[in-house]
This record gives structure tokens, sequence and C-alpha cells, in this order.
């Protein structure tokens, strides 16, 4: 399984369990967020603490959980950035179109701020 999903008070946990966010899994990752705002979740924690590397595909699947979050009027959070990821997204310039959290918890409170 690739992915673990756990509904918590207010958001959605979804952790990838790969250490490759690339174009094997993006398509399976942006089925598990269609189904988690289709299921009436408006607030999405990306945990992507696994991954130790990410390519176009991914961004990719990032930007949807972002744009299907922003469709219902919630957030998406992204935490659990490695070095190498954490370079990319930077490159990319997505840090300043995505929230981003070191970790579940500091989401959380980000979270519950905002509500």
């Amino acid at each position: 399984m690739n992915f673990g999903t756990q509904n918590k008070e207010g958001y959605t946990v979804i952790q990838v369990h790969n250490e490759r966010l690339d174009s094997l899994i993006a398509p399976d990752l942006k089925s598990e967020l269609v189904l988690a705002t289709e299921n009436g979740q408006k607030n999405i924690v990306l945990d992507i603490s696994e991954c130790t590397y990410c390519d176009s595909s991914g961004l990719s699947a990032l930007l949807v959980g972002n744009r299907l979050c922003e469709n219902v009027s919630g957030q998406f959070v992204l935490c659990g950035l490695t070095p190498m990821v954490d370079k990319l997204i930077k490159l990319a310039m997505l840090d300043t179109v995505l929230t981003i959290t070191t970790d579940e918890k500091e989401a959380s409170k980000l979270l519950k701020k905002d509500a």
C-alpha cells in the first residue's frame, strides 16, 4: 500500500509510504486526493516525510490536491519535506503557492487556528 489515510477532527491526513513521488505513484495519489474530497473532506494534510525524490508528476499531484481543497473552500497542507524535495519545491517556486509545515502537529495547529 502506497498510502495511509486517517480521518481526524476537521481534516484528513494522507501519508505517502513510498520513497519516490514520481510518475508511477502520482496518479494514485491524485485519485486518493479526489476520493478524500468527494467523501466530504475539505482539509487535507499530505505527509510526504518518507519521500526522498519527487519529479514533475509528483509536483502536479501536489497542485491537484491544493486545487481540490480550494474548490471546496478547504485547505491543503503539505508537511514532512525532506531536503531534496524541499529544494525542488523551492526551485519550482511552489513554496509560494502551497501551505507547508514541518509536520502533522504543526499542520493541525494551523488548521485549527484557521477554523
